[in-house]
């Protein structure tokens, strides 16, 4: 969690405590490696090209690490035991400043159990304390469970990008 900000309050489900800088570089690798693989896989990139990118928005975006100015980095906890994480920080769309959920992740151990709603809630709570009435996400085509998620909370699709690979020569990785 960035300096300077309160964490947001508990919910049935969830309590949520700030990224510590102890587990920050762990983190930090496990969701540059991960963001990686889903630039490729669901991006049509080629993986070494999806790495470069990953490292390269990661360096962008957070560029003083855990202390990053605006950005929220929480460990999700429920029954004390760590059950997932969020990321949030700013972003401009339109010319509009929105709180931008960057990574939002439940462990596979807790999936199903209300975790994802509960983290999704918290965003809205951090986007409040922030002053900001928007909050906007990216979501890759594949993940229906979490698109299912975001429209039950009442997320509308802006836009959707589609392609379809023939399997030619310049799709091969």
């Amino acid at each position: 969690m960035a300096k300077g900000t309160g964490t947001p309050g508990e919910h049935p489900t969830l309590r949520a405590r700030p990224l510590r800088e102890n587990e920050y570089a762990a983190w930090h690798r496990a969701f540059t490696d991960s963001y990686a693989r889903d630039i490729a896989e669901h991006g049509g990139t080629d993986p070494e090209l999806a790495r470069r990118k990953a490292e390269a928005d990661m360096a962008r975006l957070l560029t003083d690490g855990i202390a990053t100015p605006d950005h929220t980095i929480l460990v999700l906890e429920a029954g004390g035991e760590r059950v997932g994480l969020l990321w949030v920080g700013p972003r401009l769309v339109d010319g509009v400043r929105v709180l931008f959920i960057w990574d939002v992740e439940i462990d596979a151990a807790f999936r199903g159990r209300g975790h994802g709603r509960g983290a999704m809630l918290l965003a809205e709570e951090v986007a409040r304390e922030q002053g900001l009435d928007r909050i906007e996400l990216n979501v890759f085509g594949g993940n229906a469970v979490a698109r299912s998620l975001y429209r039950s909370l009442g997320y509308v699709e802006r836009a959707v990008s589609m392609g379809k690979d023939l399997g030619g020569p310049d799709t091969a990785r």
